[in-house]
């Protein structure tokens, strides 16, 4: 007879004894640490090491002669003696290109090198040629053998947290990296999203909830609704070049004013770590000393929290800003939020939490560890997906999706903060007589014109049956899914003809591009009407120049040698608007050919119907028009 362990509801230890052999997990994998999760019941659980420590830094070390790369704390260790051996923040380069990471070369210790196939970033370290991708598959690799060991069972499945502003490139690039780690992704999801399930906000909660992130390099704040279940991303926004270590680097800067100055470079880092341990101990006291000894002197300094705060106001109102924007883009007041969700270690320092406090007027939500947070919700979401789950969750696209028109224009299809999974169509026509072939050009951002966008993909529609000149219908359709990855096709509705293409850049957006685009489309959007207006005006004028060409063709013995100098004089007139940037006049230049033009369209249009009549009996003709 078996005997049975019987626990209260809720505390049954994990892993389950009658469980499945396989178990899927939530993976934060951030950018300084990350961690690994699992949820039994609706209760996710931090998996720590026999140390009980949850964090597994993201540093990866590539010692000389070990096939095996070292991965976490030991790697820090390494990074600290040997930086040239370690690679740390990789998070920054996943799907980026040679040509993206040219102004962060001069930060990394390895060289970058161009694989020579669409430019894909690699790193040399210590002569071992890596990607991102295989740098985080490692840290993931890592990650899963710790939940193995502590669960007991073989992990291939996990739902990985994904920064709201990655686009379709890095969101692909971690893909790559859970494969090379030999796991399944579920479903990736975004950080603020996964914060906001660990706080249990899709149990029967609903109303408007901000989740402000402010970790150790950047700063994410995002909008949900959460609403019968559904789960839905409003707006999100950020500043990709702040977080923490400006605080650190603030502090630091004053420390080293205070010794006079004029340190060596090898003795910034431990002002930088003493700086850090200064701010972490004002998160709990008023007042901090600490003692600098480096080169051939001893300095002790006290750092009261009062002169810290003074220090990293501007940073902190540089949040609040951010956070006002989101809440400007959803069109809702601070007000009217139920709830805030407190996501990152630099949330912890007071001055933060008073600034959030007083922005939204309440009190954040900060019970559970904003280190663990993202990790925990991640853990849930897993759950959902291999077990099941009432909670629909809805992310949204951070930057529009479109494509290039004539003229470097930018039709945008999918508009950023669309609600995703989202698929939208829309229909195109050629541009010249017998067109038979239509490239389509997908393009990312918030700019009017397509050089002051990111192009993420081309392919060519074939087989366009020749036709004039906007007969044709051409539907694009652009298709995200629930990962916010972009599939576009092209059909032709006369003939079925098709194309299509996954969208998979060798290199993506960085943070701060990303960040610059939004603030850009923003400070240059009068600049960028004017420059839309401008780029139509000479689309209309090009038509109406290939559309009198082709006429002439045809008909030009209809006008006497009079006429026709008169229509190649605007011709020429208009020709010489376009090559300038006043509109006004490309617009006046193109009604004057228009004007110049019209009593030869006449008489075309007379000569066509005398050919369509020619041989009709016009008596007949006539009697029938009078018993219709």
């Amino acid at each position: 007879m078996m005997l049975l362990d019987i626990y209260e509801p809720g505390e049954t230890p994990l892993p389950h004894a009658g469980d499945s052999d396989r178990a899927a997990v939530g993976i934060d994998l951030g950018t300084t640490n990350s961690l690994v999760a699992v949820s039994v019941n609706g209760r996710p659980e931090i998996l720590r090491d026999a140390l009980g420590d949850g964090i597994v830094p993201s540093v990866v070390a590539y010692l000389e002669g070990d096939d095996e790369p070292v991965v976490g704390r030991v790697a820090t260790r390494i990074l600290e003696q040997e930086p040239e051996l370690v690679v740390a923040s990789v998070k920054r380069l996943m799907g980026r290109g040679t040509g993206d990471v040219a102004s962060v070369g001069g930060h990394l210790a390895q060289k970058i090198r161009d694989d020579g196939q669409g430019g894909m970033v690699r790193l040399d370290v210590g002569g071992r040629i890596v990607s991102p991708v295989e740098v985080s598959g490692e840290i993931l690799r890592t990650l899963r053998q710790r939940a193995e060991l502590v669960l007991g069972k073989t992990v291939d499945q996990a739902v990985i947290t994904v920064p709201a502003y990655f686009d379709d490139a890095a969101r692909t690039a971690t893909r790559d990296a859970a494969r090379l780690a030999g796991i399944e992704v579920l479903r990736l999801v975004n950080e603020p999203t996964a914060a906001a399930l660990a706080y249990g906000l899709d149990q029967g909660a609903e109303g408007l909830y901000a989740i402000y992130d402010l970790g150790g390099g950047t700063f994410d704040v995002s909008l949900l609704k959460l609403e019968k279940g559904v789960f839905q991303v409003l707006a999100t926004g950020g500043d990709a070049a702040l977080g923490g270590d400006d605080f650190d680097r603030a502090l630091a800067e004053q420390l080293i004013q205070e010794r006079g100055g004029g340190i060596a470079a090898g003795d910034v880092k431990p002002v930088l770590a003493a700086a850090r341990r200064a701010k972490e101990a004002l998160t709990e006291a008023d007042t901090t000393t600490l003692d600098l000894e480096f080169g051939s002197r001893a300095t002790r300094h006290t750092v009261t929290r009062a002169g810290f705060d003074a220090l990293i106001a501007p940073l902190v109102a540089r949040t609040i800003a951010a956070a006002k924007a989101v809440l400007q883009d959803a069109g809702v007041g601070p007000g009217e939020l139920s709830g805030v969700v407190l996501v990152g270690g630099s949330t912890r320092v007071p001055l933060v939490r008073a600034e959030v406090t007083a922005l939204f007027g309440r009190e954040p939500l900060s019970d559970i560890d904003p280190d663990e947070v993202v990790a925990l919700g991640a853990a849930l979401q897993a759950e959902a997906l291999t077990i099941g789950s009432d909670t629909l969750l809805l992310d949204v696209v951070p930057l529009s999706l479109g494509l290039e028109t004539m003229g470097g224009l930018i039709e945008k299809v999918i508009p950023r903060n669309t609600p995703i999974p989202v698929s939208r169509a829309q229909d195109f026509t050629t541009y010249q007589d017998g067109q038979t072939a239509m490239a389509i050009h997908v393009v990312q951002g918030e700019r009017e014109m397509v050089e002051q966008n990111r192009s993420l993909a081309r392919f060519v529609l074939a087989g366009i049956p020749a036709m004039v000149a906007g007969a044709a219908r051409i539907r694009v359709t652009f298709t995200v899914d629930a990962d916010g990855l972009l599939t576009v096709s092209a059909r032709e509705a006369l003939t079925g003809v098709e194309a299509r293409v996954e969208v998979k850049p060798t290199y993506g957006l960085t943070d701060d591009e990303m960040t610059g685009m939004l603030r850009a489309s923003l400070e240059n959007a009068r600049a960028d009407v004017v420059t839309r207006l401008l780029a139509e005006a000479r689309v209309d004028g090009r038509r109406l120049i290939l559309a009198l060409d082709a006429a002439l063709a045809v008909d030009g013995d209809l006008l006497s040698a009079e006429e026709r100098a008169a229509i190649e004089g605007a011709k020429s007139a208009l020709e010489t608007a376009m090559t300038g940037d006043d509109r006004e006049a490309v617009v006046a230049a193109t009604e004057a050919l228009e004007a110049a033009g019209r009593p030869f369209a006449e008489r075309r249009m007379d000569r066509n119907i005398r050919r369509a009549l020619s041989g009709v009996d016009v008596s007949r003709l006539e009697s029938r028009l009078q018993a219709g």
